[in-house]
């Protein structure tokens, strides 16, 4: 496959997930996004393609701050969307120092950071869906008795 249609390819099933996913699901694609990216920059930023580690930087800055931040809820989550919040702020502030210095190890900390948050993420997600079958239960024999 030629580099356009997989790219082509890879674009379509994006955007497929995302039409298909719940608000879980759509932060997970975030983390998935960042992950990514990250994982691309520090790829160029060892193979010394400097311009691409810029771009890929920014990719994850830009998913950070426009899709992770940005879909905290406040209200819902109080004290915790406040820490997220500043969790994301810090993560944007290392990836701006890992692109003006070249640092990998600025990288690395936050992709650790960002794949402890979306095992977390994960994890709730998973719980949801195993007591969602249960809930479903108890409902349907609380209104058959």
């Amino acid at each position: 496959m030629n580099g356009f249609a997989a790219q082509t390819y890879r674009r379509v099933d994006l955007d497929s997930r995302v039409a298909a996913a719940d608000p879980h699901q759509l932060v997970l694609l975030l983390f998935d996004g960042a992950l990514e990216a990250l994982h691309l920059a520090a790829s160029h930023l060892a193979a010394g393609r400097i311009a691409q580690k810029g771009q890929a930087l920014a990719k994850a800055v830009r998913i950070v701050e426009e899709g992770l931040k940005a879909s905290l809820d406040y209200n819902a989550g109080g004290a915790l969307a406040q820490q997220l919040a500043s969790l994301y702020d810090y993560c944007v502030f290392r990836l701006l120092q890992a692109n003006l210095r070249n640092d990998a190890k600025a990288v690395a900390e936050v992709t650790a950071l960002l794949s402890d948050l979306r095992e977390a993420w994960a994890a709730i997600g998973a719980r949801q869906r195993s007591a969602a079958p249960q809930e479903r239960a108890a409902s349907a024999l609380a209104l058959t008795a």
